[in-house]
């Protein structure tokens, strides 16, 4: 099985670099104020600059206006909008229309009932990314470093592909995998030293992780 990684949360450069060199597919660049990873679109450019071609950019946002989304389009040319806040399917698909670039909508996670929200989604965005709820209280959606039961989303199917995502890291993404079927995931906290700064010797033993996970095929003939 060759898992797709998204590497989540970059606010260097150098962190890029790192996550293209060792096998991400995905990069994500924040942008939500109560966020140790928060960036302004100035800040964003030079490292969306550095993603480009190597990791797909993946623009984080959460409930912004028409004018903030088109000013980080602007600034990174993303390939993907993560919308990880309370938009709705309807909004959802309005910014897709307008911007034209393809959604990720982020689905917050709990218990078994919050995947139905995922069907909605599914209509109108092009990927979906199953995190788990944030706590009580919590100032944003994400980040948070928190799981959920990995096994709900064993089995089920979605007509998009989707991550799995929250509190994932070198010490669990295989368990991640294995427990939910998840074929792309989706880390943030889980490869840091501290809040907001990406660890490359983390980010080394989280790929690392990754590529041992058996595929179907293997685990049929073991």
């Amino acid at each position: 099985m060759t898992i797709a990684v998204k590497i989540c949360g970059l606010t260097s450069a150098e962190a890029a670099d790192t996550a293209a060199r060792l096998g991400a597919v995905y990069g994500g660049l924040v942008f939500h104020p109560a966020s140790p990873r928060n960036l302004s679109p100035d800040a964003a450019r030079p490292i969306a600059e550095a993603m480009r071609g190597r990791l797909r950019i993946v623009a984080l946002i959460a409930d912004r206006s028409d004018d903030e989304i088109a000013a980080i389009i602007a600034a990174t040319r993303p390939d993907y909008l993560q919308l990880h806040g309370e938009e709705t399917a309807m909004r959802t698909a309005a910014i897709r229309l307008r911007f034209g670039v393809p959604i990720i909508k982020a689905i917050p996670v709990a218990e078994a009932a919050d995947l139905e929200a995922a069907h909605a989604y599914a209509a109108v965005a092009d990927m979906l990314l199953f995190d788990a709820r944030p706590p009580r209280g919590a100032q944003r959606a994400g980040g948070h470093g928190t799981a959920f039961d990995w096994t709900l989303l064993d089995g089920k199917r979605f007509t998009r592909p989707w991550f799995l995502a929250g509190g994932l890291g070198p010490d669990n993404i295989q368990r991640a995998i294995r427990a939910s079927g998840a074929e792309m995931a989706d880390v943030s906290s889980g490869v840091e030293s501290a809040p907001g700064v990406k660890d490359a010797g983390l980010i080394t033993q989280l790929m690392a992780a990754v590529r041992l996970v058996p595929s179907a095929d293997d685990t049929v003939q073991a």
